[in-house]
């Protein structure tokens, strides 16, 4: 199916002529601002262009149901066009949703495969996915902690938190609290909000003052940025962040 058949029903047929980059970026404005119809207007009249990280928006507004009625099945027709051009963030997309099974048939093989081409890509985040689809033995039945950490490594130092985080775990399930405590230090300027939220819970309980020094950190970064809520364009794939 062409980028016209998928996109061209949506708007009208003169797209504006300021070209998709910055028809993205007032989406994008509206999306901060929640107002989720302007967003998909915007974003589906960006996708006419046919231009990758377009239609991955386009597919992730209707993922989400932002300003149009949630479709699996549409969001993953935009994430497939987007990924046939090597977009990463559409890769991720789909691994997501073949490893929840939302809106479709659960996948673990095909998510691993999609993580592994948004890796391939840059995409940091599904270093992560993969190494917890190997922690948790979804591919073999056989968990496999020893591969789970290399992947879990890699995100880290490619600066995806939640990555860092998990090396902070496996390092706490090991009582190697100085490394714990350095990857989750160095965790908390790539995260978001949810995330810092995530770690403050998860450390307070470990009654040792240097863990309770990075949950105060953590409380302080949550409380800085609260007041507005927005939506990157550069983690449309994030879905645990949004």
């Amino acid at each position: 199916m062409t980028t016209k058949n998928l996109v061209g029903a949506l708007c009208s047929p003169s797209p504006d002529p300021d070209g998709p980059e910055v028809q993205l970026l007032i989406g994008q404005m509206y999306l901060n601002k929640g107002q989720f119809a302007q967003a998909f207007g915007m974003f589906a009249v960006a996708a006419q262009s046919g231009q990758a990280q377009a239609l991955t928006m386009l597919g992730r507004a209707y993922e989400q149901g932002w300003g149009v009625k949630r479709s699996v099945a549409q969001a993953v027709k935009y994430f497939m066009a987007a990924a046939e051009q090597g977009d990463g963030w559409a890769c991720f997309n789909l691994g997501d949703l073949y490893l929840s099974g939302d809106g479709l048939e659960e996948n673990p093989e095909l998510a691993f495969q999609y993580y592994v081409q948004a890796a391939c890509k840059g995409v940091s985040k599904a270093l992560n996915m993969l190494g917890t689809l190997c922690e948790n033995g979804m591919l073999t039945a056989q968990p496999d902690k020893a591969q789970a950490r290399l992947y879990f490594k890699a995100g880290a130092e490619a600066q995806d938190c939640w990555a860092a985080f998990n090396m902070g775990r496996l390092a706490l399930e090991e009582e190697d609290y100085v490394s714990a405590a350095q990857w989750f230090e160095r965790s908390l300027p790539h995260g978001f909000p949810d995330y810092w939220r995530t770690v403050e819970l998860f450390l307070r309980v470990i009654p040792m003052s240097v863990f309770q020094v990075i949950a105060d950190k953590a409380q302080k970064l949550l409380f800085a940025t609260t007041r507005s809520r927005q939506y990157p364009l550069d983690q449309i794939g994030l879905n645990t962040s949004l």
